[in-house]
Order: structure tokens, then sequence, then C-alpha cells
């Protein structure tokens, strides 16, 4: 992959094509120094748009569970047994 080749530490190649064929596969080296391979969906902005109408008529309930800062460890447990049901938020307060 020339393009991560040509990626300084800690770059990211991004994939975007419409249509792509199969990435080849590459030495774990070009990989070193945090490099990331990363792709990205393509829409329009007309995609988009649709998209959010879509998401306007349909009913969505959402679910987060927030835990201070110093919890941290707590919200790491109740997530890794299964217990928060959503998304669990760290709040850190305003210094």
């Amino acid at each position: 992959m020339a393009a991560l080749r040509a990626t300084a530490k800690g770059g990211a190649v991004v994939s975007g094509g419409i249509y792509m064929s199969d990435i080849p596969s590459f030495a774990y080296r070009l990989l070193w120094q945090e490099r990331v391979v990363r792709s990205v969906a393509n829409l329009t902005r007309r995609d988009g748009a649709e998209f959010m109408t879509i998401a306007a008529q349909t009913p969505i309930q959402i679910s987060v569970e927030s835990f201070p800062l110093e919890d941290a460890n707590v919200a790491l447990e109740r997530l890794r047994a299964g217990q928060i049901h959503g998304a669990a938020v760290l709040n850190v307060a305003p210094g």
C-alpha cells in the first residue's frame, strides 16, 4: 500500500471509493507507529437529507447513564457485566 508507506507517524489512510476492490494484504510494519487504515461511507448530500427526513419520522429512545469521573471504574465494571443498556457517560466538572 503506497499510501501507508507515504503516511507520517500517527497518520491515517482513508479509503472512500464508491466501489472498491478488495484491499490487498500488506506488511504489518506499514501500520507501525500508530498509522491507521479507515474507510468511509460514500453518501451524497441528498442521501444525508433523505436519511435525516426518515430519522425525524422514526421514534428513537435514548438511554444514557451518567457517572462522575471518579466512578469510571464502576462504569466499566457495569459495562463489562452487561448492566448498562444504552450509553455510559463520564462527567467531568468544569474546572
